[in-house]
């Protein structure tokens, strides 16, 4: 984490000098903007939020042991006697530190965006970096113009490799996030169509994305999904960075020779060096590809592809991305309940659809949400392409859920089709149905938190 005394951070961040007479020598380590989390020696940084100010706070903060505190010049009274660092904003205050923060390391950058797939693609990237530096990477959805700031705070000095994940609603903010994080590579997963409400189109999306380009210098090189025509066709001529394609095409720069999909994972092959087979612990084609961008990461980093082997096989994957869980009466569940688009509820029913050896298949799929206009059409299509051969029953949750049940009756019928509004009688349902090896994939926008019926249906 950053450790500075108030002298030093004078010279990173604009705040009133005055402090410096009494407190200059005074050194802080890390930053914290949650009392409730706050250790000693902490930099405390108040927001004004919409219930709280947490200006109101700054008295708690330094009673249990905060070294400073920002303090916006608009808000009156500030406490005396104490490491008061008076700033314009808290939010371009802590920003402008982290980028100068940033800017002082001596580390490797890795940027990862992308519609679906980044913080599963950060989390593989992470472990196969963690084989040859000593590695952080972004935690929890720490991935806006506040969390990525903080993330870049809690950097240790002597770290070698960061992996960042970027996320947007709107044009220009992952512009914003980039150019405050210099990446020295950046990682696009691929163009779905989350956000389709705030940018309009799935080219309004894609042209969003290739913003994370912009914080690449000349030695830089962005790491794509070359099976999306819509990035194929903005990176073409010539380019102020180097560019690296993955895919299922043997038109990218590393592509899959050989995929065999188990219980467990995926064993899988590429084209730059056939013979060695890497084994990454979740399952879905789709990770297939976010493990290829992985092996690029670390290739073009230097680590050789035995090392890169291991990391993927040792990956811990973040909570709620294609986590398999015990589930009741030895079933098995896949917790893919973090969020969910069409192009990803795809993947994950593909995933469902292509499982052998198994008992019975229950998808379990609910809302998906910031979809604008079409929202209607793309929940119907959902539905009408689960495959009816390969699926014993289909239950949704939700209102928009209902539009998924009802394309899925028309291949399905009435009986295996269940849509409700209220997670128990569902949940009551499934308990009826699940038996032994039979398996449950459940996925949906974070906001429908279906992480409660994985919770209800697992073995405790």
């Amino acid at each position: 984490m950053i450790k500075r005394s108030i002298k030093q951070l004078s010279e990173m961040f604009q705040f009133d000098q005055k402090v410096l007479d009494a407190f200059g020598d005074t050194d802080i380590q890390g930053v914290c903007i949650d009392t409730r989390k706050l250790q000693k020696g902490n930099l405390f940084i108040p927001f004004k939020g919409e219930k709280i100010d947490g200006h109101t706070l700054v008295k708690d903060a330094f009673e249990k042991g905060a070294a400073a505190a920002l303090w916006e010049k608009d808000v009156p009274n500030p406490p005396q006697d104490v490491p008061i660092l008076l700033v314009e904003s808290s939010m371009e205050a802590v920003q402008e530190l982290s980028k100068s923060y940033r800017n002082q390391l001596d580390l490797k950058v890795v940027g990862v965006t992308g519609s679906n797939g980044k913080t599963t693609t950060k989390d593989m990237i992470a472990a196969v970096l963690g084989t040859g530096f000593k590695v952080q990477k972004t935690e929890g959805n720490y991935n806006n113009h506040l969390g990525l700031p903080l993330t870049l705070l809690s950097i240790e000095e002597d770290t070698k490799a960061v992996v960042l994940e970027m996320g947007m609603s709107a044009r220009g903010e992952i512009e914003f996030l980039t150019k405050l994080a210099r990446p020295d590579i950046a990682v696009i997963t691929n163009i779905g169509e989350s956000h389709l409400q705030d940018l309009g189109s799935r080219e309004g999306i894609a042209e969003a994305k290739l913003e994370i380009a912009l914080g690449l210098g000349e030695e830089g090189t962005l790491v794509y999904f070359g099976d999306e025509p819509l990035l194929q066709e903005r990176l073409q001529g010539s380019l102020p960075y180097k560019l690296q394609s993955f895919g299922q095409s043997e038109n990218n720069d590393v592509y899959p020779v050989q995929v065999d999909s188990t219980a467990d994972g995926n064993h899988f092959r590429v084209n730059i060096n056939p013979d060695i087979e890497f084994f990454v612990p979740v399952m879905g084609i789709h990770n297939v590809m976010n493990a290829i961008s992985a092996v690029i990461v670390g290739s073009k980093l230097g680590l050789d592809l035995e090392k890169i082997k291991t990391g993927l096989a040792g990956l811990k994957l973040t909570a709620m991305r294609m986590e398999k869980v015990a589930g009741i009466n030895g079933s098995v569940i896949i917790n893919d309940a973090y969020n969910a688009s069409p192009t990803s509820m795809r993947a994950a029913i593909n995933l469902a659809e292509e499982q052998t050896g198994l008992g019975k298949k229950y998808l379990v799929l609910g809302d998906m949400l910031e979809l604008g206009d079409k929202e209607k059409e793309f929940h119907l299509q959902t539905g009408r392409e689960i495959d009816p051969e390969k699926i014993t029953e289909v239950f949704t949750y939700g209102e928009r859920g209902l539009w998924i049940a009802e394309g899925a009756r028309e291949r399905f019928g009435e009986k295996r089709v269940h849509a409700s509004l209220d997670k128990e009688p569902l949940i009551e349902e499934l308990k009826s149905k699940v038996q032994e090896k039979d398996f449950i994939l459940v996925k949906a926008s974070r906001g429908m938190k279906l992480e409660d019926i994985v919770h209800a249906l697992e073995s405790k």
